[in-house]
């Protein structure tokens, strides 16, 4: 089981959620776990006011298919790792279907480099082609969300044994002390560890994801932050951002407003 789970905000917002919007999370099958935080879904049925849906940095790299696409080619899309916050008012009906991949081995599943869709969204058919297509229409047949996972997991397995060897085992060495240090570690730290210079781990990760190890440790921080608060820790807020390194208020607040959009006392009750 994987040290790092991120969270999203509609899991915080649990009890506050519009009743035309739903969000879910499903967990992987075992063989999968390395490689998938989870499988989510985001309905929403258009009504007379708008939805906020806001998406938050998580380390992770997702493949989404929109169910009411008209079009295969348009009907998936993967998105990068991101580094701020997007907020989107939902105004038409939406029915996603999301696949979040831990970034260290996303490159198993897409066969790029990370680094080449870094806060943007790729068409899958630009980097599957025909095989996109095919995955897209036997994910949008799919009786339920359980014949979707299926579907989709079977792909999953194919593709990794495909690209088991384009895995950079630096970069998934890093991840892991990250990972094991929520976000802790420095830089100088893992460099030691792990018996490389930073200037190297620094290339790597700019080659493979397209941001500064630095930048990551800091997403995984706020992530487990997040989560600890989600699983409803009674630590006060300010005891756990202590915890995570956070020794100056104002700079708690102005990190979680970068990655949150909103001040901590806006999200937290």
């Amino acid at each position: 089981m994987r040290m790092y789970l991120p969270v999203q905000p509609p899991l915080l917002a649990r009890g506050r959620l519009d009743a035309n919007y739903r969000y879910r999370e499903f967990k992987p099958s075992r063989v999968l776990e390395p490689f998938v935080a989870c499988y989510w879904t985001l309905n929403y049925h258009a009504s007379d006011t708008f939805h906020l849906h806001r998406i938050i940095p998580d380390g992770c790299v997702d493949i989404i298919f929109d169910l009411r696409s008209p079009s295969l080619i348009n009907g998936a899309f993967v998105v990068g790792l991101m580094t701020q916050y997007e907020a989107t008012s939902l105004s038409a009906s939406r029915s996603l279907f999301g696949i979040r991949l831990f970034s260290d081995s996303a490159r198993h599943v897409t066969a790029y480099a990370v680094s080449e869709f870094i806060d943007r969204k790729v068409l899958l058919d630009d980097l599957w082609g025909q095989e996109a297509s095919l995955i897209t229409e036997r994910v949008c047949t799919a009786g339920d969300v359980s014949d979707r996972i299926e579907r989709v997991e079977s792909k999953l397995v194919d593709c990794i044994r495909s690209n088991e060897c384009i895995a950079d085992h630096l970069l998934r060495q890093s991840m892991q002390y990250m990972y094991a240090s929520r976000g802790t570690i420095s830089i100088p730290a893992l460099a030691d560890k792990l018996s490389y210079s930073e200037r190297t781990i620094r290339r790597t990760f700019q080659q493979e994801l397209g941001i500064s190890p630095k930048e990551l440790s800091s997403i995984i921080r706020f992530q487990n932050l997040l989560r600890e608060l989600n699983g409803g820790t009674r630590s006060r807020l300010t005891d756990l951002a202590l915890k995570y390194g956070y020794y100056d208020q104002s700079h708690f607040i102005r990190h979680f407003k970068r990655y949150y959009g909103l001040a901590p006392k806006q999200v937290i009750e």
